[in-house]
């Protein structure tokens, strides 16, 4: 999986950003997805809160905001077409690799860190995947949604060996 990261904050070092992206991979390949692209942009408290305030119309800051790509077009194909031509499935699945980015406030990964008594390591990475779900279509706003997405959030998490200290 190809992920772009840009650091606002110049806060997150470079070896936090390869274990981000070396444990979204294995998000990714857990998910089947790791033939995706997406980014994730480190920003500080004040531009958390005018990009919550911008796509989800809340007023204050926030940990992670996570914006799933959905492409706007007027292509479709069965998928009796895509079993039948390989190579428009396979140019398809191309169209179709970017799913979104994440924001980041390094400073609530800070504070949310302090406040749960574990690592800003553990904190990056729980934010990184839960952004990561998001933008593969999970969510939790039932208690069923709830149950799935935090049960494989902490899946991913634990597999991967960034446990709770």
């Amino acid at each position: 999986m190809y992920i772009e990261m840009i650091d606002e904050t110049k806060q997150v070092s470079q070896e936090m950003m390869d274990q981000i992206i070396d444990m979204l991979n294995f998000a990714a390949k857990k998910l089947s997805k790791d033939n995706k692209e997406m980014a994730i942009t480190f920003v500080d408290n004040d531009e958390i809160h005018k990009i919550n305030l911008k796509y989800r119309n809340i007023n204050r800051p926030t940990d992670v905001v996570s914006l799933e790509y959905k492409p706007e077009s007027s292509i479709a194909f069965s998928q009796e077409d895509l079993v039948d031509n390989p190579e428009l499935a396979e140019m398809m699945d191309d169209f179709d690799a970017y799913i979104g980015e994440l924001f980041i406030s390094v400073d609530k990964a800070y504070e949310q860190a302090e406040a749960y008594g574990h690592s800003f390591e553990r904190e990056m990475g729980f934010l990184s995947v839960h952004g990561f779900l998001h933008i593969n279509g999970y969510d939790h706003y039932t208690p069923e949604e709830e149950k799935e997405m935090f049960t494989l959030q902490e899946e991913i998490l634990n597999a991967y060996g960034l446990t709770r200290d």
